[in-house]
């Protein structure tokens, strides 16, 4: 049957439309690499209130460059420092995904710590590696709060410790709490043994439900595990993460912090060389501290002289979020806040980004209101 010559027309013109579509396809804006995707991210995120700021530096500390992020929308609200994992997981590459409202309420600076990040980068490490100590760690932190006090002309501040971050949150407060409108600690660090047998133990559980005789055969070649207080050995401890991580104990639902170790690549304070160096930088400081650090026991700490507030994820078991529950009850402090995160386990900030947010302006805020250190 012919068509008519109107209908022909019609299908001509159909017909060119779909054989345009590859090339519309093609001239999608981007982006297109990661230099036009860190672009899109540091213009969204890009602080336009007057007066804001948004600064990237470096800052001499402990005898060597550091970098920090400095972002507000007031230069009048209270100042946050955010103390990292790891030690070496590096906070400030993934913040553009976490922090933006905080930026609304408080001036958040982000720190690339000794041996992490941009830090490391700019830094030879042969001549760092003798001072990667936990006591240098905490003078780097006391160093750093001191100069962000002068330089944003603050009196107190809040310090935010996540992980390894909380160690050195931990000792900031028992040392400087003049410092601080408020200690907040995030996958706190309390019984680092303890936590780590919990943590064992939870996840041969999970193994042996799932029938995973790989699992199994890892986990209990290991046993003892984290018996007294010697450090782990690195290679046991890292079968034991291996499968925590497996199960959902660091990141509730998922396997792992892929997602978040992928989001790093986004970051626009980063440069290639940066990124290129992020995971050797993780495996120098994990090497340096960590089995060590994994002997700490904070049960003698009774009191802290500054207000404490703690994030704890539910599902916690990679930092046992039971055994920082249980330190609460019996701590002292001129005012304690927990806030359970129902739907988190480690990364409290990427896991649940609303809660957390919300949480710092019913919670930290205040203390810095009643000081009189807001707008």
């Amino acid at each position: 049957m012919a068509f008519p010559l109107r209908a022909r027309k019609w299908l001509v013109l159909l017909v060119s439309l779909l054989a345009s579509l590859p090339l519309a396809a093609q001239e999608t804006p981007g982006p297109h690499s990661r230099a036009e995707a860190t672009a899109v991210i540091a213009d969204m995120r890009r602080v336009v209130v007057p007066g804001g700021i948004e600064r990237l530096q470096k800052v001499r500390i402990g005898g060597i460059d550091q970098w920090v992020s400095i972002r507000g929308s007031n230069p009048r609200n209270p100042v946050l420092l955010m103390l990292h994992g790891g030690p070496g997981w590096v906070s400030m590459p993934s913040s553009w995904y976490f922090q933006r409202g905080w930026e609304e309420y408080f001036t958040v600076v982000q720190w690339d710590q000794r041996g992490a990040g941009k830090t490391y980068a700019d830094n030879d490490p042969v001549k760092v590696a003798p001072t990667m100590t936990r006591e240098r760690m905490i003078a780097d932190t006391e160093e750093m709060v001191a100069w962000l006090r002068h330089e944003l002309g603050k009196d107190k501040i809040f310090v935010l410790g996540h992980s390894w971050g909380s160690y050195l949150g931990m000792e900031l407060a028992r040392r400087k709490p003049q410092w601080l409108h408020a200690y907040i600690g995030m996958g706190q660090m309390i019984d680092a043994p303890e936590s780590e047998r919990r943590g064992w133990a939870w996840t041969l559980e999970q193994a042996r439900k799932d029938r995973n005789a790989e699992a199994i055969r890892d986990l209990e070649s290991v046993a003892p595990y984290a018996q007294g207080k010697s450090p782990v050995p690195m290679a046991s401890l890292m079968k034991q993460r291996k499968w925590l991580n497996h199960y959902g104990g660091m990141v509730y639902g998922r396997d792992g912090g892929g997602a978040e170790a992928a989001a790093i690549q986004l970051a626009p304070e980063y440069s290639d060389d940066d990124l290129a160096k992020v995971w050797d930088a993780n495996a120098f400081s994990m090497k340096a501290l960590l089995s060590n650090v994994l002997t700490t026991d904070f049960n003698d700490v009774r009191r802290l002289d500054c207000p404490v507030i703690l994030f704890l994820g539910r599902h916690d078991i990679n930092v046992s979020s039971s055994v920082a529950a249980e330190w609460f009850g019996r701590v002292q402090a001129p005012s304690k806040q927990l806030v359970w995160f129902e739907n988190s386990a480690h990364e409290v900030m990427n896991e649940e980004p609303g809660k957390a947010l919300v949480s710092l302006v019913k919670y930290a805020r205040p203390i810095a209101e009643r000081a009189g250190d807001v707008p």
